[in-house]
């Protein structure tokens, strides 16, 4: 009998998509192989092709061609904002000091962690019960001078759509440069240099259909940034280097795919979402959905459900021999980000276990029952109680809730994170290995 793979697991990657393989391959062939800095015919095919991702991303995004700079991800993306941004000021003789939020893709954090290394300060933001950044915290920061603010647009574990049009407007007013980390929002929310006057804005390839080891980091302003590499003098030498052709052509691709089909994804996502979701607490009750006040970007949930071990939860890949069957096979590796992100909301009582999920372009409605089935089952393979808010429950009998009519439920002890993109585990002591007594071995 034939296994069938679902898998989980699109907020952490994505497959490269078919049209991104096809526009990329001509450049690891024979006619565009070259250097892009070379003036032969081999260098200039390069070129062209860096020239076209170019154009596109930044129209796309309603920047200036000239203000795209690719990296080698999202990780040296954000790297390159927080600490040139540092080094830049410093070099003005401005603020050595940085403010980031407390829920932060860990790259931004150890970024802020490193210019504290280098002599520097950073200044963690915090965050309400809903995983959005406290402005008032924001104004002292901006007070005190920085020389960046750095924001997601999109929170990777809850989905929670921050205020970066409101941040921007007030750093743009202290003078103060504002860096969004928008992996995890573009192609799934609107995103707009247009309407958001952030400085410097990142992407990442591997998000959206793109090969991993590309990423872009939008810079509208040359003087914001030091580079903190160092070398040819590629790219304005912001970010000196051989250009990764192939890679870069593949983001362009990538990115005017994505755009063209945000708002369908957009709609799908959310309906399938909010069905997921839905099923899991008329299933499990006492099933909790994160930063449900919050507006959330369709493609994140995030969900805990009480009881003693939510080991089954961490399948970001399910196989199973038939769909009715109990019978799993898993491959992921456990990451500690679910702690550190219910440690920002302040909500301690969920860190025994976060699962997180995000789905992708599963389409059919098989898929979801099965992403639904699956998730309900390890629920109820949690057990245990936990407290239910009854207004909570009334209202979200009456539907009256943002983000598809479900209701807060408190006091739970271990953590179910669904993604609309994937599905990604993250323990609280990610060192140990977590065992099913069904399946008689670690997970």
């Amino acid at each position: 009998m034939s296994k069938r793979l679902v898998y989980l697991d699109n907020a952490a990657t994505t497959p490269v998509r078919p049209e991104v393989l096809e526009a990329m391959l001509p450049y690891l062939g024979k006619e565009a192989f070259g250097n892009p800095s070379s003036g032969h015919r081999f260098g200039r095919a390069a070129r062209a092709g860096i020239e076209e991702a170019k154009r596109t991303i930044a129209e796309t995004l309603g920047a200036e061609p000239n203000q795209v700079i690719f990296t080698s991800g999202g990780t040296e993306a954000d790297n390159l904002a927080i600490i040139g941004a540092a080094l830049a000021s410093r070099d003005r003789g401005g603020p050595f000091r940085v403010a980031v939020s407390a829920i932060e893709h860990k790259a931004v954090l150890a970024a802020a962690h490193a210019v504290g290394h280098l002599g520097g300060e950073e200044l963690i933001l915090p965050v309400n019960a809903s995983g959005v950044v406290d402005e008032r915290a924001l104004e002292q920061a901006l007070a005190g001078g920085v020389a960046v603010v750095s924001v997601m647009w999109v929170n990777n574990e809850v989905g929670v759509i921050q205020p970066v049009a409101r941040i921007a407007d007030r750093c743009r007013a202290a003078e103060v440069s504002f860096h969004t980390d928008a992996v995890q929002a573009f192609g799934k929310v609107p995103v707009s240099l247009q309407d958001v006057r952030c400085t410097l804005l990142t992407i990442s390839g591997h998000k959206i259909g793109a090969p991993k080891g590309i990423g872009a980091l939008i810079v509208r302003d040359r003087a914001a940034v030091e580079a903190i590499i160092h070398g040819g003098g590629q790219q304005f030498g912001i970010r000196p280097g051989t250009e990764n052709v192939p890679g870069i052509v593949a983001l362009g691709k990538a990115v005017e795919l994505a755009a063209a089909e945000r708002a369908e994804a957009e709609r799908r996502l959310r309906a399938l979402r909010d069905d997921l979701e839905l099923r899991v607490l008329q299933a499990v009750p006492d099933a909790v959905i994160n930063a449900w006040q919050a507006e959330r970007a369709p493609h994140v949930s995030n969900v805990s459900i009480p009881g003693r071990l939510a080991g089954r939860a961490g399948a970001a890949c399910v196989e199973r021999v038939d769909p009715g069957d109990g019978q799993r096979g898993v491959a992921d590796a456990f990451r500690p980000g679910g702690r550190r992100l219910l440690v920002g909301l302040g909500v301690q009582h969920r860190l025994d276990r976060a699962l997180p999920r995000a789905h992708g372009d599963e389409r059919a409605a098989g898929a979801r029952d099965r992403r639904a089935a699956l998730l309900v089952r390890e629920g109820q393979y949690c057990g245990g109680r936990g407290r239910r808010d009854r207004r909570a429950s009334q209202d979200r009998r009456k539907g009256s809730f943002p983000g598809g009519g479900v209701a807060p439920v408190t006091q739970v002890n271990c953590g179910l994170r669904i993604a609309n993109c994937g599905l990604m585990a993250a323990s609280s002591n990610p060192q140990s290995e977590i065992h099913d007594p069904q399946l008689g071995g670690a997970l």
